[in-house]
Formats: C-alpha cells, sequence, structure tokens
C-alpha cells in the first residue's frame, strides 16, 4: 500500500497512518525542535561602561591611554546577549589565582517590548 494519496487535481498528499499519528510522535518532533534550538549560538557581553568622545580624541588614543567610563567602581555591569540588556551583576574572582573573573547575577531584567516602527 503507497504512503502516499493523488488527489483529484493531480496533488500528492502523504497518507497518514490507519491508526493516525502516535502521541509520542509529536513529543518527539516538539523535543527535536527544541534541541535544534538550544543549539543556536549567542553573543554574550559584559559591559563594564562606556565613553563618548569625538574622532580627534580617540585618534590621539596610544598605548596607556586611559579611557573613564560612565560606570563607578562597585556599579553593576550589563550582560548583554545579542544586543539586549538581560542582567546585571558583580565582577568576582572566577579562580584562586585570581587569573580569571566571570560575573556574579544580582538582578535578571525584565524583558523589553518591541518597539513598532
Amino acid at each position: 500500500m503507497s504512503n502516499v494519496e493523488l488527489e483529484r487535481d493531480g496533488a500528492r498528499t502523504p497518507r497518514m497512518p490507519e491508526n493516525g499519528p502516535r502521541a509520542g510522535d509529536d513529543a518527539r518532533i516538539q523535543a527535536r525542535r527544541v534541541e535544534s534550538i538550544m543549539r543556536i549560538p549567542v553573543v554574550l557581553q559584559v559591559v563594564v561602561g562606556s565613553a563618548t568622545l569625538p574622532v580627534a580624541s580617540l585618534l590621539k588614543l596610544g598605548r596607556g591611554a586611559v579611557l573613564p567610563l560612565d560606570h563607578r567602581v562597585g556599579d553593576p555591569v550589563d550582560v548583554v546577549v545579542n544586543g539586549r540588556t538581560i542582567a546585571r551583576g558583580e565582577v568576582v574572582v572566577v579562580e584562586e589565582d585570581g587569573a580569571r573573573f566571570g560575573v556574579s547575577l544580582t538582578e535578571i531584567c525584565e524583558p523589553q517590548q518591541e518597539q513598532m516602527s
């Protein structure tokens, strides 16, 4: 027996099994979709601060230059995923030797509504 039925207009339609789709099939398909989504890479950034300066000042920068930022020591840093702030936190030392640092999350931000254009 064929797994395809022909419609009057010649279109081909897949034939469902006699007993219909199995309940477990939908769950497995959904699980595969979720698994595929979970593998999508995202860009995560931790923003310590920012500065605005004219191009002339930017061109004068050299090795050892210090740029003052708008955040102060102890202010929370922003955790940004794909351009959106999702959380705030504090900078912490991750390894005992002090070679690496990370962010301890202190606040999860509410999702922002998309602005209509």
